[in-house]
């Protein structure tokens, strides 16, 4: 990916905030080049504030005329379209969207268009367009702020920039080795002995106290030295339970 040759274009965004909230989304995910067609206020004081700390986005905006001018250079455009249209034409969703972004920004210049705050882009707009994103919402609310949008897309194609650099699971690059199964049996049977010590755990009538511990020590997965601390604490309890009974 060359993230010098993609360009966030915004198409008369109304609002000076929103401005300042998409640098900030931009920012935040390593894209830098930022295109406002006729923004109806720029620049305005609320797009630096609301930038934070992405004011240097703000400051070398381009601001162009029309969205000729905006994507004159570009060899891959795409709209972000809410709507569907008459004409069917590609579209994808924002992972998948941020994919070809990727691959096309390695040689070619790309533009991503995003529409009026209100109206998202026209019919006029979205035919200039290679590809159109669409950003599946839920339809109990489907309104989705300019900026958000924005950081959606972004997002995305940070995590395809990521993709193979990032663990694949949550543990696979944990410190100490995972606890093998029969060390969790001795695990659970220390824990089981302990219990009953402490009249916590009745063995006549075990109901499911041990399953639902087994359980949740399962899903929370113990490394070697976890059970070795865990054993530790039991055979203390163990030794103090004893010596109090013996007084």
């Amino acid at each position: 990916m060359n993230s010098n040759n993609i360009q966030v274009v915004l198409v008369n965004p109304s609002h000076p905030g929103n401005i300042g909230a998409v640098a900030r989304a931009m920012k935040n995910m390593g894209l830098r080049k930022l295109v406002l067609v006729d923004p109806r206020k720029f620049p305005d004081p609320e797009a630096q504030w609301r930038s934070a700390s992405a004011v240097d986005i703000i400051d070398s905006a381009r601001v162009v005329s029309s969205l000729d001018e905006a994507i004159k250079d570009s060899q891959f455009v795409v709209g972000t379209s809410a709507r569907d249209r008459r004409i069917p034409w590609p579209v994808q969703d924002a992972r998948l969207t941020a994919r070809r972004i990727v691959d096309h920004s390695v040689s070619e210049n790309v533009s991503i268009l995003f529409g009026r705050e209100d109206s998202g882009l026209n019919n006029e707009e979205l035919k200039r367009c290679n590809l159109h994103c669409h950003i599946p919402t839920h339809p109990d609310y489907e309104s989705l702020n300019l900026s958000m949008a924005v950081q959606i897309v972004c997002y995305e194609i940070r995590m395809t920039e990521l993709e193979g650099t990032l663990p694949r699971e949550e543990d696979s690059d944990w410190e100490n080795p995972f606890a093998t199964a029969q060390d969790m049996e001795y695990f659970f049977e220390h824990l089981e002995a302990t219990l009953v010590d402490l009249d916590f755990l009745n063995p006549a009538a075990p109901k499911r106290l041990m399953t639902r511990l087994r359980r949740l020590f399962n899903r929370v997965r113990l490394d070697e030295m976890e059970v070795q601390i865990l054993r530790g604490v039991l055979k203390e309890t163990r030794r103090v339970v004893g010596e109090n009974r013996n007084k």
